[in-house]
């Protein structure tokens, strides 16, 4: 298949460049994160007393923690799950599950694993029935759905903080004044023609073009209608709203009692993290400290906002990537082993997807298809 007609085969040809620069720059800042943590050891947490509130946690908080997580997931699966439909392609929704914990498996584990897990994807897509225009196009608009709804929560967790709500609401108001000034000015056939000459030159740059011609693909194998657009609002804003809600369960789970909003700044301090210092895939270490620290800032103490911090990865992270490399073994992807122990291993994997997808259930909500019918998940 052609590079120019889908991002896979171009992702599949620079993540090698991709590993060994992100290899390098992880060895980088793991060596300056183990000298600080040398130098500054007085100051970070207890490691005893962080695992004695982890061992005291309420059980029923660390329920919902695990609940939260995999409803997160859910969310995600089911999103991408009614792309594909309203593409015309079905998937089962226990396949649909394990495509997304293996896509996150590979994504949070391997060096350039976010490149890996786009290619990845697009071939189950393919594997499962969906044309390359279509595998595209749902990962694609999956993509900009979910970034939207995290732009949006982001937004309103800012609003939400006393100190922070006057300046945000003061660059809300410029840009909507911009926006409102270029409505305006593009109603005119003038401005109109002035403005859009560079635009047409900008998509016609030969690093643009490729992106803008899958961009407008997304329009001719994908037609949501509205109830579509409302459905795929709701799993994308769950997606982040349920892991945020798992990082809140944990810090209720230890004690932590910071405001609902402050728990979501963090979360969001912490995903920034992860993208400016990539100590290692999955963004250990800076997502740790990072999230620790800023629910310190909202005014937890240091030790059990760490020890919340490590229970939410446990469940989000560790729990999640074990459940991802079993969903891998089930859909035939794993190494060269015996048919008896390869059919035990898929039959444990598909086991606990389907549990995951009941247990999901009903804090997620079965949505509805393309057609407005509900339909059942299926083995």
């Amino acid at each position: 298949m052609s590079e120019h007609r889908h991002p896979a085969h171009q992702a599949a040809v620079a993540a090698p460049r991709r590993s060994r620069r992100s290899l390098l720059v992880q060895a980088a800042m793991l060596v300056a994160t183990v000298v600080l943590l040398v130098v500054f050891q007085d100051q970070l947490p207890d490691l005893g007393a962080m695992l004695d509130a982890a061992v005291r946690a309420d059980p029923g908080w660390l329920a919902l923690v695990v609940l939260a997580s995999g409803a997160s997931m859910g969310a995600f699966a089911r999103l991408q799950r009614r792309l594909l439909r309203i593409g015309g392609t079905r998937i089962r929704l226990r396949r649909a599950f394990a495509i997304t914990y293996a896509g996150n498996a590979l994504s949070v584990t391997l060096p350039a694993g976010p490149a890996v897990s786009v290619v990845y994807t697009f071939q189950q897509f393919r594997r499962n029935g969906a044309s390359a225009r279509l595998a595209t196009a749902v990962i694609l608009l999956g993509g900009v759905i979910t970034t939207a709804a995290y732009t949006l929560i982001g937004l309103l967790a800012l609003l939400a903080e006393p100190s922070a709500r006057g300046p945000a609401l003061r660059v809300l108001a410029v840009l909507a004044a911009l926006g409102a000034v270029l409505v305006v000015a593009l109603r005119h056939p003038g401005p109109r023609a002035l403005a859009g000459r560079p635009v047409r030159a900008l998509l016609r740059h030969p690093r643009i073009a490729p992106h803008a011609d899958r961009l407008r693909g997304v329009r001719q194998v994908l037609r949501p209608t509205r109830r579509d657009w409302g459905a795929l609002a709701l799993l994308a804003t769950a997606n982040w709203v349920f892991d945020i809600l798992a990082l809140l369960a944990a810090a209720q789970a230890v004690g932590v009692d910071v405001a609902p909003h402050g728990v979501a700044l963090a979360y969001f301090a912490a995903q920034a993290a992860a993208s400016l210092l990539p100590l290692l895939p999955g963004g250990l270490g800076a997502v740790e400290g990072s999230m620790a620290a800023s629910l310190a800032a909202f005014g937890a103490t240091l030790t059990p906002a760490a020890a919340a911090v490590g229970l939410y990865r446990l469940a989000s992270y560790w729990i999640v990537v074990t459940i991802g490399w079993l969903a891998w073994l089930a859909l035939h992807e794993g190494p060269r082993i015996s048919a008896r122990t390869r059919r035990r291993l898929h039959e444990a994997a598909l086991a606990t997807l389907h549990g995951m997808a009941l247990a999901t259930a009903p804090m997620v909500g079965p949505p509805t298809s393309a057609g407005g019918r509900a339909e059942p998940g299926g083995p």
